[in-house]
């Protein structure tokens, strides 16, 4: 993996996760191929409509600030995205990472986890 500025992800990439932070669903789900799985707190949502359904309702029973740390190329398919949180979910602070698969310029795949 090579370390790069956080201005150089794809912008399909930045474009999502600019409108997720947003919640602007609609440029977020934009992002994703029609077949694209999400994998977030454990659980795997599976096309447009799972995908939908986890944006209009992933994180919105907490309020917390986020914050972009870092960003990782592994080759022209494959990024990693940390992003620390601060809010008033269960521990308080994180850093997740987001491993997004492109197809294309899509986002075939994003897991997210600690």
């Amino acid at each position: 993996m090579t370390d790069i500025e956080i201005t150089d992800l794809p912008a399909t990439v930045r474009s999502h996760l600019v409108a997720h932070t947003a919640r602007d669903t609609g440029t977020a789900l934009a992002a994703f191929t029609e077949d694209a799985e999400v994998t977030d707190e454990g659980r795997t949502h599976r096309g447009t409509e799972e995908i939908r359904d986890w944006l209009e309702h992933s994180s919105s029973e907490y309020t917390f600030t986020t914050e972009l740390t870092g960003a990782q190329r592994t080759d022209d398919e494959h990024w990693v995205v940390t992003s620390h949180l601060e809010g008033d979910f269960p521990g308080g602070v994180v850093d997740l990472q987001y491993r997004f698969t492109l197809r294309g310029d899509r986002i075939a795949v994003l897991t997210i986890a600690p």
